[in-house]
């Protein structure tokens, strides 16, 4: 494709139109006018002030080949014409830069997966809705969440399909899938972004997968009966189940809930491991896969393309040969995918930010409510705040079907997986599991420092929000007979489900709410200043509502998460296969 193609201007590639401005130190994007414009617009006294308030501070000298506003000159390709400063566009003034602080992001995509980091500018309106252009969305309903809250904790399953389309992609896969989830990771990152843990759950995981509406490209919708007892790869593509039915069938089976969804076939490894110009991997011993054509000596290489998509799906020349081999190699993989994303040689190149742009977008399904680039964005960069040191990935434990001879499924770990799947609920990292508890010990101490009402002065309503039914009045039952709180009512269903269980109190009533926090084990976050409701006697009462993380009546809140004893990896680590 020519330059003039690629970058709509004058042979100028769209690389060079992102230009330094060192009075910001960031990248800005300028758009280059047309020849035809730059001889022919006159320039206005409103332009000619905007050129003057951006230029060089009063009294220093121009740098050296730098135009007037202080920013160097867009490099020109080899060969092309010299060019005029740019000047307006349109017939409109240039539009002044402002510093963006949320300008670069990181997209964490998985299973044939990689991260992408986007720069975006005030003057990138344009090209940010041609990227978005690029984004396929699917509908999954009731299945994920209706927006994107970066005020929350927020789980992404991250999907990587089998299904043979794309260039040079039909010798892959299963001839006849209709794109089965053949390799699936559950991102979960906590809300104060301490951590996220990276679950990848196995293909060959006997699992129930529940009934599940679809909608279909008329609009109408479609009910696709479930399956008891299959393996979890068929959560996707058969009888038409969608993304939300895969998503469905990790909250039936974990107890999970999962908020949105990311999927990517063949192409999606080969084109953004291309777009970073190759990802580090490293192998004990050498490897000629006849299978997969992965070949590659002993020790580190870097991989990008068809050789990169080889390497996440080989399984003969790793461990046993089996899959939940080839899922450690593949969090190896994603991990070195990270490193690289956030090397200073990646964040400070505006072409490898355009292509892997692109190539993201391109590669890229995702539900509704995170289909906007801008969204991505905001996903990608909460995702950032996240130290990758404890960013952890591990997978969920299971053992041999006891039913099968021969020895092709599996299911789950009644003794570890429950363990795992809690402390995902509860934002407890795999990585600072001690460090984190101390944390919130300290904090809660802090915030429930001062008086404390007694028992039988503390007048509360309670609501159910999401715990499970009649979980309220069990919770009035153990108030009033086993801690004294006499002055207790059941208020029914809150008008609302809560993912965290409440208290909300009117100023007055703090020390009330210091002593139901100790009975209750809240935390201090739990606690909710606002205002009181009057209960059935008409007297103002404090609100608890029971959130979906509920444990039961009599059981605190704040009890220790047991840890569960799994192997994990971290996305700071170098590690070989092997």
């Amino acid at each position: 494709m020519d330059a003039q193609r690629r970058g709509r201007g004058d042979q100028m590639d769209p690389a060079d139109q992102w230009v330094l401005n060192p009075n910001t130190g960031e990248y800005e994007l300028r758009l280059n006018p047309s020849a035809a414009q730059s001889r022919t617009a006159p320039r206005t006294a409103t332009a000619r002030s905007t050129a003057a308030r951006s230029a060089a501070p009063r009294g220093a000298a121009p740098r050296e080949g730098a135009t007037r506003t202080g920013v160097p000159p867009q490099r020109r390709r080899r060969g092309a014409p010299e060019e005029p400063p740019p000047g307006r566009r349109g017939g409109r003034r240039p539009v002044q830069q402002k510093p963006n602080k949320a300008k670069r992001a990181l997209l964490w995509t998985g299973g044939t997966m990689a991260f992408v980091l986007v720069g975006v500018s005030a003057a990138g309106y344009f090209y940010l809705q041609h990227l978005e252009g690029n984004v396929t969305t699917t509908d999954v309903g009731s299945a994920g969440a209706s927006n994107f809250s970066k005020d929350e904790a927020f789980s992404v399953l991250i999907i990587g399909t089998d299904k043979r389309t794309g260039e040079g992609n039909g010798g892959y896969g299963d001839k006849g899938s209709s794109g089965h989830a053949d390799t699936t990771i559950l991102l979960h990152v906590a809300k104060d972004r301490s951590n996220a843990t990276a679950l990848s759950i196995p293909r060959d995981l006997i699992v129930n997968i529940p009934d599940c509406p679809t909608k279909l490209e008329d609009g109408s919708e479609k009910v696709v009966p479930g399956n008891q007892g299959v393996r979890f790869n068929r959560s996707l593509g058969e009888g038409g189940r969608d993304p939300g039915c895969t998503m469905r069938t990790v909250k039936e089976n974990t107890g999970i809930s999962v908020d949105h969804f990311m999927m990517a076939d063949f192409n999606a490894v080969k084109t953004l491991t291309t777009a970073v110009e190759g990802v580090d991997v490293c192998v004990e011993k050498p490897v000629n896969d006849k299978q997969s054509k992965l070949v590659l000596p002993a020790g580190e290489s870097t991989v990008e393309g068809e050789q990169a998509l080889a390497f996440v799906r080989t399984r003969k020349s790793f461990g046993n040969s089996g899959d939940l081999d080839r899922i450690k190699v593949q969090q190896q993989f994603l991990g070195s995918l990270m490193r690289k994303m956030a090397s200073s040689d990646t964040l400070t190149s505006p072409s490898k930010l355009l292509n892997l742009a692109e190539a993201a977008t391109k590669a890229l399904t995702v539900d509704q409510a995170i289909g906007k680039v801008s969204t991505l964005k905001d996903v990608a960069l909460e995702l950032k705040k996240v130290p990758t040191k404890n960013i952890s990935f591990t997978t969920v434990p299971v053992v041999d079907n006891p039913a099968e001879r021969v020895k092709a499924t599996v299911v789950l770990d009644g003794s570890k997986a429950p363990q795992v799947f809690d402390m995902i609920q509860n934002d407890v990292s795999f990585t600072e599991v001690k460090q984190q508890e101390k944390k919130e010990k300290d904090a809660r101490a802090a915030r429930l420092k001062g008086t404390k009402a007694a028992a039988s002065e503390v007048r509360v309503r309670i609501t159910n929000g999401g715990a499970v039914a009649g979980s309220a009045q069990k919770t009035l039952q153990y108030l009033q007979v086993e801690e004294g709180v006499t002055k207790s009512e059941n208020a029914g269903n809150a008008p609302a489900e809560l993912a965290r269980t409440t208290l909300e109190y009117a100023p007055d009533q703090a020390d009330q709410a210091r002593r139901l926090a100790d009975i209750m084990g809240l935390s201090g976050s739990a606690l909710k200043p606002g205002e009181s409701v009057n209960n059935s006697q008409g007297v103002p009462a404090m609100t608890l509502t029971l959130g979906k993380d509920f444990k039961g009546a009599g059981v605190k809140l704040n009890a220790p998460v047991e840890t569960a004893d799994v192997e994990k990896s971290t996305a700071d680590k170098v590690k070989c296969a092997s």
